[in-house]
């Protein structure tokens, strides 16, 4: 039984009651509670040690990892926690990373399994190809109105409005929208429509898109919440919001090599931005790592008006 005196003492320190509410929910390791919580693992070892010194947490080995749980203690200080938990502004942002931790172990599983079955293109085999794969993809989109949102020069547009019924691509630099517009008229793609405007002010009237498309575009975005907002405004009912863009690093040279004016976005982060502006069904996944330094990844959002 632990000291009801200790527990008191224990729990009183905001990153202790943190670690408490997230094993009360989940078993997690030590890189997983700091992926959450944000702080260094040697001090978060440190709090682990006192929680399991004062009974009120336990751990065990699986493979290589150890995992914490919280063990069940008396009703008393479970009535305290969840009461205590009313007091700790991050313990609803802890509760969406658990989500995400919890999404990634099953993607490594699926990983797995995946790797067992064999990699794509790990040997070369005629007519199989990821050019091939897309364009097949392209030709499934139904006949939708696309925006895509800071579209650059459009090659994503380009591409898009092959099979799309119509395809409006925005961007805020005129010789962009010339360049594109020029590349639209070349290759007859009557349904491609180039508009000069800014992510926070689209030029798209209320309730016209299918599917809204932040290709490698939001961390250009003065406020990336208001984009989001602006992205539900020009989104139909049922219609989708896409993001792709970098999880975030700390490549401080993407500022004046690329103009970026955020080093990507968390899972959390991205995400918050369109629950904030009214989105549902909000879903993220990292769906690429980049083998050499810096080391990007991408990060892939969808989410439902």
């Amino acid at each position: 039984m632990p000291s009801i005196l200790k527990a008191l003492r224990l729990v009183a320190d905001p990153n202790r009651l943190r670690i408490l509410l997230l094993l009360k929910r989940e078993e997690l390791s030590v890189n997983e509670l700091q992926e959450i919580i944000g702080i260094g693992q040697s001090s978060l070892s440190t709090q682990l040690a006192q929680l399991k010194n004062a009974e009120l947490v336990e751990d065990r080995r699986n493979g290589k990892n150890i995992l914490y749980r919280l063990k069940q203690p008396p009703e008393h200080l479970m009535d305290l926690l969840r009461a205590a938990a009313a007091e700790v502004p991050e313990s609803s942002e802890d509760e969406a990373a658990l989500d995400l931790v919890l999404e990634k172990r099953r993607d490594r599983m699926r990983a797995y399994f995946d790797e067992l079955a064999g990699r794509f293109g790990r040997q070369y085999v005629p007519g199989r190809s990821w050019q091939g794969i897309a364009e097949m993809l392209l030709r499934l989109i139904p006949p939708m109105v696309i925006g895509d949102l800071g579209a650059g020069e459009g090659t994503l547009s380009q591409m898009l409005a092959r099979g799309a019924r119509q395809v409006i691509a925005v961007d805020n630099s005129a010789k962009m929208v010339e360049f594109g517009s020029k590349l639209a008229r070349e290759h007859g793609l009557a349904n491609l429509e180039y508009r000069m405007g800014d992510l926070e002010a689209l030029p798209i009237e209320d309730g016209s898109l299918d599917l809204a498309i932040f290709s490698q575009s939001l961390h250009h975005a003065q406020h990336p919440l208001k984009a989001a907002a602006e992205a539900y405004r020009v989104l139909k009912p049922g219609g989708r919001a896409v993001v792709l863009d970098l999880v975030r690093h700390h490549f401080e040279e993407a500022r004046e090599l690329y103009a970026d004016l955020w080093l990507g976005f968390s899972e959390v982060e991205l995400k918050s931005f369109f629950l904030r502006s009214g989105f549902q069904s909000c879903a993220t996944s990292i769906v690429h790592r980049e083998p050499e330094s810096p080391y990007f990844e991408t990060l892939l959002f969808i989410g439902c008006k």
